[in-house]
């Protein structure tokens, strides 16, 4: 058989395996071009590559060749004017460049096939992100097109050493997700680890960063112990300080590695506003930590087992407002509690424009029904309501503080004060057992690790937290 049989037999064959696979998709094209050699089919999946850009860059300049050569180089360096040309290895290959939006090209005179790239997918327009609004600052905000993300990223960073790796996960979905890190700032032992998690994720599909997070985060803890963010200002400030984010195609998230309990306190607003006003709000925020955390666990442990503890007036104050209420006070502070916490989802979950006057409104209510009907006495009201908007300031930490607030308000209720204490320590103590990608998840705190990541309880001036001093693999 001779070689142009040959090279026949295979057009012949991968088309129809190509048809086989794509023929039954509405978008697939095959697009047949007759040269004085032979057919030239072009295979394309119309809705995520760009017609206008195959026609003029691909298929045109190929109609316009009198004489198509058989050298596949010549081809690609003279005739195809695309901006990416490469060469197509098997099937698997040719599938998952038609997937990604790229053209495949197959010759039924030449034994190779080509890609070129001409991919657009379609995605929303650069908006501020809606759950990290800042009254100073960047507007920016990452989309689900994964190129649009890098170009935000880039336009920040202008370093040669920033890398951008790619790894395909996913074995039915074949997500492009990115590692992006500065070489020589980022710890190699870091990017390592990192690398090699991501290559052990066996899922079928990948849609949402949330697969990766899950991969990455320490377990069984309700904190997050991998960073996420929408906008790409706190991206690159976060690697430059040699850590490792992970973009996802699809998703508007980035991921960023390692994440610290300090920065749930941290504000993008601590940065671009006037450091001292922001550090005095950054105390308020530590201080509401601590209220929303401890304050029904020790409201329950004194009104409970240690009325001694609290002043005399006080508690024939507590007496009477306290009188009619048919339930202990364990499960009056649970009952207000869980009422707050649907008042919160339902204001979540309600469309924006009218979803926080309901929920406010909601509030108000509740809280003066309860009282009037004699479910809650006024002092449980204002310790639930205190706690519960001392949450808001820290968004982050909402779903873990509250259900660590239910924890020790258990230890309290069962044996006051010394429950109190016990719970307290528990807490701490989980928190301190976490860590984040092999670094503690209190770090600066109790470890010898460095990293170029100054600012911890208050914000230092920006010049002092920019100084980046590397030596070797680890970074002070």
């Amino acid at each position: 058989m001779s070689k142009k049989s040959i090279n026949e037999k295979k057009y012949k064959d991968r088309l129809q395996e190509i048809r086989e696979k794509l023929g039954e998709n509405y978008d697939a094209i095959f697009r047949e071009i007759l040269t004085d050699q032979g057919p030239i089919q072009i295979i394309f999946l119309d809705s995520i590559s760009d017609s206008t850009y195959i026609s003029e860059y691909i298929i045109s300049p190929i109609v316009a060749q009198e004489k198509i050569s058989h050298d596949i180089e010549i081809i690609k360096n003279k005739v195809l004017t695309a901006n990416n040309v490469g060469d197509v290895k098997d099937m698997d290959a040719i599938l998952l460049h038609i997937l990604s939006g790229d053209i495949i090209v197959l010759f039924s005179f030449i034994e190779a096939v080509i890609y070129c790239s001409a991919r657009q997918y379609s995605s929303r327009a650069i908006e501020e992100p809606p759950s990290e609004v800042v009254i100073k600052g960047p507007r920016e905000g990452l989309t689900e097109n994964i190129t649009e993300n890098m170009s935000l990223i880039r336009k920040k960073i202008r370093n040669r050493d920033l890398k951008f790796e790619r790894i395909i996960i996913g074995e039915e979905s074949n997500t492009t997700v990115l590692l992006v890190y500065i070489e020589g700032k980022a710890p190699q032992h870091l990017v390592a680890y990192i690398k090699r998690r991501l290559k052990n994720l066996n899922n079928r599909f990948l849609f949402e960063v949330n697969f990766i997070e899950e991969e990455l985060k320490c377990k069984k803890t309700p904190f997050d112990t991998i960073g996420y963010t929408e906008k790409p200002d706190v991206v690159a400030s976060k690697i430059s300080e040699g850590r490792v984010a992970i973009l996802a195609n699809s998703s508007p998230f980035a991921l960023t590695a390692p994440h610290f309990f300090l920065e749930e306190i941290h504000m993008a607003d601590d940065y671009y506003l006037n450091k001292y006003p922001q550090n005095y709000f950054r105390i308020i925020r530590w201080v509401a930590l601590l209220i929303s955390l401890l304050l029904p666990g020790l409201y329950l442990a004194l009104t409970t087992y240690h009325f001694s503890l609290i002043p005399s007036i006080f508690v024939f104050r507590l007496a009477v407002l306290r009188a009619g209420v048919p339930f202990p006070t364990f499960i009056e502070v649970v009952i207000m509690m869980f009422f707050f916490q649907l008042l919160r989802e339902a204001g979540i979950r309600l469309p924006q424009a009218i979803g926080p006057a309901i929920s406010i409104v909601g509030a108000l209510i509740l809280g003066d029904a309860a009282i009037r009907s004699g479910m809650a006495s006024e002092i449980t009201v204002l310790v639930v309501a205190l706690s519960a908007i001392s949450l808001f300031l820290i968004p982050k930490l909402y779903g873990a503080v509250s259900i660590w607030t239910n924890i020790i308000m258990i230890f309290s209720a069962l044996l006051g004060l010394p429950g109190f204490f016990i719970g307290f320590i528990v807490f701490c103590t989980h928190i301190a057992s976490l860590d984040s990608c092999d670094y503690p998840y209190l770090y600066p705190l109790g470890t010898l690790k460095n990293l170029n990541f100054k600012d911890t309880f208050i914000r230092d001036d920006l010049k002092k937290i920019s100084k980046n001093i590397v030596k070797g693999d680890e970074q002070e």
